[in-house]
């Protein structure tokens, strides 16, 4: 099945980030909204405690039992926010490498931040999507 997202890049705007520039949903398509994926495992205990890759790496895994759930997939995803809690930025792009390499050929527009503070204990990472599949 065809993904119901179309991924946009603008000629006129510099490539150098690896994500599309927009994206654009056809009519009739299902919008789920993603609540932010944290590392957390299955008994909500935060897992690799001051490992930024690792804890990008749960989220991801999280994000897929989501989507999942919702009847999509990470091809269906229309934008993603990665939440991390650093003010160095190689963290950021450690978060960073372990989204975009889950991502795959789907190059979603995505935005980077850094954060003072995340929710949970111990919490470094954060993954916000939104999807969009054929409607039922």
């Amino acid at each position: 099945m065809s993904s119901a997202v179309q991924l946009i890049r603008s000629a006129a705007l510099s490539h150098v980030a690896e994500y599309a520039d927009a994206s654009s949903v056809a009519a009739g398509t299902r919008l789920v909204f993603l609540a932010g994926a944290c590392p957390l495992d299955e008994h909500g205990a935060t897992v690799a405690v001051g490992d930024v890759a690792g804890q990008a790496a749960q989220c991801i895994a999280n994000l897929r039992t989501a989507l999942a759930a919702a009847g999509a997939g990470v091809d269906d995803l229309v934008q993603t926010r990665v939440l991390v809690a650093t003010t160095e930025q190689q963290d950021l792009v450690a978060a960073w490498n372990v989204v975009r390499a889950a991502m795959g050929d789907h190059d979603v527009p995505s935005t980077l931040l850094g954060v003072t503070v995340l929710g949970y204990d111990d919490q470094l990472v954060e993954v916000e999507a939104i999807a969009a599949v054929a409607a039922d």
